[in-house]
């Protein structure tokens, strides 16, 4: 007979105890309410508090506070300090309207794209998931299908949120840093970017938990959990690949927008006009400042948001493969989606310490507020883990198809024999936590110009353009040293603990504190537009210094993020690489290297990073051009646009966002393209060993080539930023000040005095081509890798079933395996 629907829907009711029908059915209730409780309400609560911030940045009005009380301000708009200042904010609110049209403009664009996309594929995926060995299973495939699409559609809504969040917020910042005092100026115009990057980390975190379980609890009436566990959570992986998917489109189409306009800005306003950054006089302006949004906002969002996706449906299916945890009960097998829900409410108790109690004051404390945020998240996270692994996590378990008592016996040593289970699963966690924490501040020494690795870059800059870009790349291979070795040691902790299991929870032990990183992500694109819009504006010098501290410290959390980012891709490559080896069971034994099938395609994988970047470059310098030749087609065109004449005629910004559009959406196609057939074609031509090697080779070339091509571009941009700040001397000949010639000693030598680079000087175009060539490295080609390596690794996962129905996993060549 079929089991009640309370049995289907949780299996921890097969291993009740003999105590009663009633006692027993009462505590399973108790028991699943409790477990979904913990789930839904920080769920929620995380997008309520999104909701409370949001209204909170809305209340900062557009429009200049002007009362007879503030002297201060009436004496500065009565000197003309704002250079007319009623001027100057009408100036910023169309400013404002312009990004805010343009951001919403690429997005519809864009999203038209992905909605046909996910139309298709996901029809696709109903046949070719469906087809499995010994015939068809049309329900997997159509579930399969469905979580495709609502993963996708999920992703979407998160990237358009943090969009709409960013342009509404960039405004707001700029208004802020106008009050007065400057203490206030600091602390509001600071709290407004970091509570407005804070509604997309906590909206998105929210979001994404919600929908899963909820998508769970439905398909869970539909398989019976305790045998078909190990379908359920097949189906629920689609889940991640619609995040992954659509995060492909965003991180790849954004950078490449989102980089042609700002190369293409900086090549024809600085190098070739010799006008300022983010000048009004130049058309590509709102386009640079919309593609700040759309690379850095909404690519991230969808970016970190296919991460949670995919490492918890990595977590899920590899636990749905152990009888014991399947049979420890429905809150045991979805304990990975405790870790995200926990995370909300820590990130949320710590948000308050960067807004209230340890507000920013001036200049020297953004930082440090932000680091300071960031650690003490990772603290509280470390924190309440244990109790939440305690609660949930069996002390014994095996993770496989037997039971611990039947397999752990004969002191057999392996890893799959987990003896301390709650103890493992928070080492593992933990290992994430801080492993992600350490990869960050490396990143951050070998980005940011307070340490010496970019100011060495800078220096280079004395002899021009070709020993800075030198120093830049070494600076980038090096930095790969320590990252990679920590997440080797992640990984080894992880697994010798728990197996392809620990390594799960270690990439969601990374992701632990996803809400803040996605707030102090989101922070820096606003800070950067609020600079862009008090340049253009002609707001006072004061602003902007504010506004371009803010960036700066935007900047090197940034480069923070992106190592988070990175690393987190890392992981969980390798933890749905390793649930796809655990989901064929043909390579139960592990894969024999020196299989010429395998060890071909290891060295297949390993090209295409390089072949995926080349194409994601190429697309960013064509856009590139095609932008420097409009922009000079304006200044050529409109009567003294280029001079600043009085009453010119305005710059077309419409038909640069227009170029920047159609460029994204044109290019972005190909590399996405080659990044999802590539497995498909693998694991159906030459078999499932075929795409272990491929998805092995892409995951250890891809991690160190996005590191390098991240810190490159982030080093050169900050060594710039150095000498944009006067913080590069050099010892320059002393002229004299009425004929100009080199004053000598009295040996001949000349003598030397230290001069200040700043902008205009020669090392400053030196350090401008740095930059301008690291633009695409650190924005589009190196965050981008990070989809290739997840998204390749879900592709083979939902398509596993499809892979070994053929020749039972040999490929459509029949490819024989060589057992080890």
């Amino acid at each position: 007979a079929a089991p009640a629907p309370s049995q289907r829907a949780s299996p921890r009711s097969l291993h009740t105890p003999a105590a009663g029908p009633a006692y027993c059915m009462a505590e399973e209730l108790l028991a699943d309410f409790m477990g979904s409780l913990l789930i839904v309400a920080p769920a929620v609560i995380g997008m309520v508090f999104a909701y409370w911030l949001y209204k909170k940045v809305a209340k900062i009005s557009l429009y200049p506070r002007v009362s007879p009380d503030d002297e201060l301000l009436m004496r500065r708009m009565e000197s003309q300090e704002f250079n007319g200042e009623p001027d100057s904010f009408q100036k910023m609110r169309q400013i404002y309207r312009d990004i805010q049209n343009g951001a919403k403009a690429f997005l519809a664009a864009e999203y038209r794209m992905c909605v046909a996309f996910i139309a298709v594929f996901g029809f696709a995926m109903i046949f070719v998931v469906a087809h499995v060995d010994g015939g068809w299973d049309f329900k997997v495939g159509t579930l399969t299908a469905f979580s495709f699409v609502v993963g996708g559609v999920t992703s979407m809504v998160s990237g358009y949120i943090g969009m709409m969040i960013a342009v509404f917020t960039n405004a707001r910042c700029t208004m802020s840093a106008t009050l007065t005092p400057e203490s206030t100026a600091w602390r509001e115009s600071f709290n407004s970017a970091f509570r407005g990057g804070a509604v997309m980390g906590f909206a998105l975190s929210g979001l994404g938990l919600l929908v899963m379980y909820f998508l769970m609890c439905l398909y869970v009436s539909a398989f019976e959990v305790a045998t078909e566990a190990v379908k359920l959570f097949e189906c629920i992986a689609g889940f991640g690949l619609g995040g992954s998917a659509i995060a492909m489109f965003g991180r790849v189409g954004g950078g490449i927008y989102t980089k042609a306009a700002d190369v293409g800005a900086d090549l024809a306003g600085k190098v070739v006009a010799g006008i300022p950054e983010d000048d009004p006089r130049n058309p590509a302006t709102i386009a640079d400042n919309v593609g700040d949004n759309v690379g850095d906002v909404a690519g991230m969002g969808s970016d970190l948001f296919g991460s949670f996706a995919e490492a918890t449906c990595a977590a899920l299916v590899i636990a749905a493969q152990s009888v014991d945890l399947v049979g420890a009960g429905w809150d045991t097998l979805i304990f990975p989606l405790y870790i995200s829900s926990v995370s909300i409410l820590v990130c949320m108790a710590t948000s308050f310490v960067a807004t209230d109690l340890r507000p920013v004051r001036n200049e020297a404390s953004i930082e440090e507020v932000l680091k300071t945020q960031l650690t003490l998240s990772t603290l509280g996270m470390t924190i309440v883990m244990y109790p939440v692994c305690a609660m949930f996590m069996p002390s014994e378990f095996y993770l496989g198809p037997k039971t611990f008592t039947s397999t752990c016996v004969d002191g057999l040593v392996s890893s799959k024999c987990v003896t301390m289970g709650p103890l493992s699963a928070f080492c593992c966690i933990a290992a994430g936590l801080w492993g992600g924490l350490i990869i960050g501040f490396v990143t951050e020494y070998f980005t940011s110009h307070t340490y010496s690795p970019v100011r060495e870059v800078a220096r280079a800059t004395e002899t021009g353009a070709a020993t800075n870009i030198i120093y830049g790349l070494a600076l980038g291979y090096k930095s790969t040293v320590v990252p990679v070795t920590i997440l080797a040691g992640i990984v080894f902790i992880a697994f010798s603990l728990m197996d392809t299991y620990g390594v799960a929870l270690a990439s969601l032990g990374m992701l632990g504190t996803l809400s803040t990183c996605l707030a102090i992500d989101v922070y820096g694109p606003i800070c950067d537009n609020a600079g862009g819009i008090a340049e253009m504006a002609d707001l006072p010098e004061g602003v902007r210094e504010k506004t371009d501290a803010l960036d700066a410290a935007g900047n090197t959390t940034a480069a923070i993020g992106k190592g988070f980012a990175i690393g987190s891709a890392a992981l969980v490559s390798l933890a749905l690489t390793s649930a796809f080896v655990t989901r064929t069971t043909v390579l139960e034994r592990g894969v024999n290297m020196l299989n010429p099938v395998v060890f071909a395609f290891l060295l297949i994988g390993s090209m295409l990073p390089y072949w995926f970047s080349a194409m994601t470059m190429k697309s960013v310098g064509v856009a590139a051009m095609e932008m420097v030749k409009e922009v000079k087609r304006q200044f050529d065109t409109i009567p003294g646009l280029l001079e600043g004449t009085p009453g010119h005629g305005p710059p077309d910004h419409a038909r640069c966002i227009k170029i920047s559009t159609d460029a994204s959406l044109r290019e972005m196609v190909p590399p996405a393209c080659l990044v999802m057939s590539a497995p498909i074609i693998t694991g159906a031509f030459f078999g499932v060993e075929a795409v272990v090697g491929l998805l092995a080779g892409g995951l250890v070339s891809g991690v160190q080539l996005a590191i390098s091509a991240s810190n490159t571009g982030g080093a050169w941009d900050n060594a710039k930023k150095f000498v944009e700040k006067g913080g590069l001397f050099l010892d320059m000949p002393k002229l004299d000040e009425n004929t100009g010639e080199v004053i000598r000693n009295v040996d001949g030598t000349p003598v030397l005095v230290s001069t200040r680079q700043r902008k205009g000087s020669e090392c400053h175009k030196a350090a401008v081509v740095g930059d301008t060539v690291g633009d695409p490295l650190k924005d589009t080609s190196g965050p981008a890798l990070n989809i290739l390596m997840k998204l390749m690794a879900i592709i083979s996962l939902v398509f596993a079933d499809f892979f070994m129905s053929i020749n039972n996993g040999q490929g459509y060549l029949n490819v024989p395996r060589q057992n080890i």
